[in-house]
């Protein structure tokens, strides 16, 4: 179920949209991960690139709860998961003509790209 869905109280559309892509990416990265790069091999399994995609997952879900239960240190996580999440993008765009990849990082600079708007927005 989408976020939008959810009645949030006291979480305006910029958290609820930032929280949105968090999860997304989260979900996308975890998954391609571990039903798509474990099952391809080769480039997909290299360690680098294995950890780079479970701690953007992980910094993701984790930017989502700071936000979800509104912590002063959300802008924090955001800042941290919008480097992640970049970074993330750049090691997924390694494998060309590759849709899977193609598509978590595009998910993955979306939510850098709100996450840096969350950080900076409130620092």
């Amino acid at each position: 179920m989408a976020i939008q869905q959810l009645s949030l109280q006291k979480v305006n559309q910029q958290n609820q949209e930032c929280i949105q892509d968090c999860l997304d990416c989260s979900n996308i990265c975890l998954n391609t991960v571990t039903a798509y790069c474990l099952t391809k091999g080769g480039m997909h399994t290299e360690p680098e690139h294995i950890r780079l995609m479970l701690d953007c997952a992980e910094i993701c879900q984790t930017s989502a709860n700071f936000m979800l239960r509104s912590s002063d240190l959300d802008v924090r996580t955001c800042g941290v998961c919008a480097d992640v999440c970049e970074r993330c993008a750049r090691n997924c765009d390694r494998f060309e003509n590759d849709s899977q990849m193609k598509a978590c990082a595009d998910m993955c600079r979306r939510c850098a790209e709100t996450c840096r708007r969350m950080s900076m927005a409130r620092a």
